[in-house]
């Protein structure tokens, strides 16, 4: 099913998108997507399995089953269960654990943390579903979320100071827990109401909060709660994405000439599945292009960094207001994960931006806050005004104590669209991030029940071996709250 502009020119653009999502079939999604669609959901496995392991998702675990209590829904790699609503929230959590995650790099938020649990604890609810009507319920969620994000201009939202992903990713979790529990428009409709009535989200969180781990999940929540009440007969917001008062984009996009076109723009023809970015790096996404050029500046010119006497950088507007400020030490493992500056200075030092480098001693070395004196960031107008698909290039330009300069710009980072990570890559990840947590066998058979969602009986199998308890390399110990 494809949607015309015609027909959200005459109806607005609210029951059109309602409308798709409850005729998408499988056989309308090209097979291409379908497993591109899965290859996204082994990454977002991967990194719930190593998020669940993680001191503050403990800290998250024992607060949110002490309010929730126990239940039927799976808490994954915990062996603990709780409500469905509560399960979502974890899930979402510990897949949002450690950025690693994959994002969208127009339209920023991380569409596995909104999908994967709804898609588990809608499952549970409904006493079992085909993996491939959850698969198809998938697509839904990966489709709708950056459309409604690229009607209120992307990444203008982090520019903002809005954590664009919450805002966004209601309508995500709605359209994936709606699909899958087989609602119609109407019912669709208000979900989506329901779901922009809750949408929120602060940026500020990412300097020393544990809660910006969580914020995708009370979006998840939020969205799979809407799906929920209107699959109840619970009335929600008509056309809440184009009342003029009061609605969605009126709102959010207040004073930003939100453009409601791009919500259907490409429905049923172009898919923003295969645009989302898988990262390599445990680092935000507008860090990637950074860290990509300090890399490859190490790896051409073997620099020294005890004689680098400036690393400049320069970015767009929205990398610079999300990824830095002048940072106090030690910082936290979310700030620094943020930081742009920190960024750089452990890739030039360590070769790598991974878990190792956001333990406690690391946060707080010596060499690391040497170097980042060193830093200076910069906002570049030409990266600013230049063309959307170049909004996070990022050049690097290093300085050493003999006056050597070397430079390197990224358009794009890898993991891009115009370099995307490749399928191969996620089950390398998969396997590098998890391999050392659980017996061969159960690794093996999770890759297998998610590459294979399509010829799944019940999704429940996979929830099966994603539930009981995982452990062993990664030393909660090691890395600070």
């Amino acid at each position: 099913m494809t949607v015309r502009m015609s027909e959200a020119t005459s109806t607005g653009v609210t029951v059109p998108l309602a409308r798709w999502v409850e005729g998408l079939t499988a056989a309308a999604i090209p097979e291409r997507v379908r497993s591109r669609a899965a290859h996204l959901l082994l990454d977002g496995v991967a990194c719930g399995l190593v998020g669940a392991q993680l001191p503050w998702s403990r800290v998250a675990t024992r607060s949110v089953l002490d309010l929730e209590g126990a239940g039927e829904a799976a808490v994954i790699g915990t062996g603990l269960t709780t409500s469905g609503p509560a399960a979502v929230l974890l899930n979402s959590t510990y897949i949002q654990g450690f950025e690693l995650d994959d994002f969208h790099p127009l339209a920023p938020l991380h569409s596995t943390a909104l999908i994967l649990p709804v898609l588990l604890a809608t499952a549970g609810h409904r006493g079992g579903v085909s993996g491939a009507a959850a698969l198809t319920a998938a697509v839904a969620g990966f489709e709708v979320g950056p459309r409604v994000g690229l009607a209120l201009h992307g990444a203008q939202m982090l520019s903002r100071g809005w954590h664009s992903g919450p805002v966004f990713g209601t309508h995500t979790a709605a359209a994936t827990a709606g699909k899958l529990r087989g609602l119609d428009a109407g019912r669709l409709e208000d979900a989506f109401g329901m779901a922009g009535t809750q949408s929120a989200g602060l940026m500020a969180a990412q300097y020393e909060a544990m809660s910006k781990r969580m914020q995708h999940g009370f979006a998840a929540r939020n969205g799979y709660y809407a799906a929920g009440l209107a699959a109840g007969g619970y009335s929600g917001i008509k056309q809440v994405f184009d009342r003029p008062y009061g609605g969605y984009l009126a709102v959010f996009g207040e004073g930003h000439d939100p453009d409601a076109s791009q919500i259907v723009a490409g429905l049923g023809e172009g898919w923003h599945t295969e645009l989302i970015m898988v990262k390599t790096h445990a680092a935000q996404g507008g860090l990637h292009g950074t860290i990509q050029a300090v890399l490859e500046l190490r790896a051409a010119y073997d620099i020294d960094p005890d004689t680098v006497s400036r690393l400049e950088i320069r970015v767009g507007h929205t990398v610079y207001r999300h990824g830095w400020w002048p940072p106090q030490r030690p910082l936290t493992s979310v700030g620094a994960q943020m930081n742009l500056g920190y960024a750089a200075a452990v890739a030039l030092l360590d070769g790598q931006v991974l878990p190792p480098q956001f333990t406690a001693a690391r946060l707080d070395a010596d060499d690391v806050w040497r170097l980042l004196g060193t830093v200076a960031v910069k906002l570049d107008e030409e990266i600013q005004n230049g063309p959307p698909a170049q909004r996070f290039a990022t050049e690097v330009t290093i300085t050493t104590t003999d006056g050597t300069v070397r430079h390197r710009r990224i358009e794009q980072p890898h993991g891009g669209p115009a370099d995307p990570v490749t399928d191969d890559e996620i089950v390398a990840k998969y396997r590098a991030l998890v391999g050392p947590l659980l017996p061969a066998a159960r690794l093996d058979a999770i890759q297998a029940a998610v590459l294979g969602l399509d010829r799944l009986a019940d999704l429940r199998e996979l929830t099966a071996l994603l539930a009981p308890p995982v452990g062993g390399a990664l030393d909660p110990a090691e890395v600070p709250s």
